[in-house]
């Protein structure tokens, strides 16, 4: 059976997701992926094995859909009746919780409320009982309700089913966390976007001296060590009733003997470095890597900015220090990227720097000249990261 994909990505990260993709293997072992990047995601298309892979190895998108079907509705009847020649006993029970989610743009049927009303009565009327409508909590500690995604645009009704359930950056292992979380989804995608090269034979040396909770060299160790992002975790696919489980067993099967062969190559030599002045945000990044299953990759500390000193020779820095909104700093965050830009010349000569903040003006007091074309959304604030190759050392601090 084939499936018609769509990897639901935040904005800037559908690149990223592309870039996954297209490595190879992601989806079919060993061979790369056709895939088509559009707004707001990237559409790809594969047999069960590839969709499970999907939610289990894919490190950047938010979820994946699976397309149930598109057809003209220019009004409610047809809507109804087209929608309950569907094949909703895939991917359904009768009488199960969901939650239909549907956006309306220039089209005749605008309403969203009774086009969800009719797609409901289209459900029941293939499964023989309405499902009971429900809004989940995609942050929340459960697992959410099927969701079913409903679009109207121009009249074409497309209509999905979310394979994934609980947002994909959900990984499982961060059940602590520091001031300001990054999501896991954008914390990989920074370092995809940073060019470290996690599938080197030994990838050089990667330091956040503003880890908080730990997310981007826990991420980092995740890629390095070839170890699946979904692997702790549950997916709404595992609900459906063709759920094949022999076949999600050999595809973990798969995956563990992946990232035991990674972590037996690199024999302990992978150098990640986090570090944060707050002890609480160290203690949370050690439970956080510990729960991840890489707490050996990395080296936590607890010092400030002025005390980091990275090993010798090249490597990468990838970081979010503070930038006033969600982490309160006023005026003296000029003063502490002065001090970062500073501290990279000194100690980080040679080194590419990716520095995530939402103002520009607080990069520029680094005084590095960064590449700031790159731009993500972290928690509904528009971020850019700046991109640099570190120059050679100011004097002495």
């Amino acid at each position: 059976m084939k499936f018609h994909m769509f990897a639901v990505c935040a904005p800037g990260l559908a690149a990223c997701a592309a870039q996954e993709l297209q490595r190879g293997g992601t989806l079919r072992a060993g061979k790369r992926q056709t895939v088509s990047v559009e707004a707001g995601g990237v559409r790809l298309h594969g047999d069960r094995a590839a969709l499970y892979r999907a939610n289990l190895h894919l490190r950047t998108p938010s979820r994946i859909l699976v397309r149930l079907g598109d057809f003209r509705a220019e009004n409610f009847g047809q809507l109804r009746c087209r929608a309950a020649k569907l094949g909703w006993e895939q991917y359904l029970v009768s009488g199960q919780a969901v939650e239909l989610r549907v956006t309306c743009h220039q089209s005749r049927l605008y309403h969203s409320d009774a086009v969800a009303e009719r797609v409901a009565a289209a459900i029941g009327e293939r499964l023989g009982q309405a499902p009971a409508l429900c809004v989940g909590d995609e942050e929340g500690d459960e697992q959410p309700p099927q969701l079913v995604v409903v679009r109207l645009v121009h009249d074409v009704c497309t209509i999905s089913v979310d394979a994934s359930g609980a947002l994909l950056h959900r990984r499982g292992y961060r059940l602590a966390t520091a001031k300001a979380p990054l999501r896991e989804t954008l914390a990989a995608g920074l370092v995809m976007a940073a060019g470290w090269p996690a599938g080197d034979a030994l990838p050089p040396p990667l330091l956040d001296p503003f880890c908080g909770s730990g997310t981007i060299p826990i991420e980092a160790a995740l890629m390095a060590l070839h170890i699946a992002p979904g692997r702790q975790r549950r997916f709404a696919f595992m609900a459906w009733p063709d759920f094949d489980a022999d076949l999600w067993q050999r595809l973990l099967n798969e995956a563990d003997r992946q990232s035991a062969a990674r972590v037996h190559a690199l024999d302990g030599h992978l150098s990640l470095f986090g570090s944060d002045r707050d002890a609480g945000a160290i203690m949370a990044a050690q439970a956080n890597a510990g729960r991840a299953g890489v707490g050996n990759a990395i080296t936590f500390a607890c010092h400030a900015l002025s005390a980091v000193h990275p090993p010798a020779g090249p490597g990468f820095v990838v970081t979010n220090p503070p930038y006033g909104r969600r982490v309160q700093g006023g005026a003296d965050l000029r003063d502490l990227y002065a001090q970062l830009g500073n501290v990279l010349r000194q100690r980080c000569p040679g080194w590419q720097a990716t520095i995530l903040s939402s103002d520009r003006h607080l990069l520029m007091q680094t005084g590095l000249s960064l590449d700031a074309s790159a731009a993500f959304v972290n928690g509904g604030i528009s971020v850019t990261a700046g991109q640099a190759c570190v120059p050679g050392a100011f004097p002495d601090l």
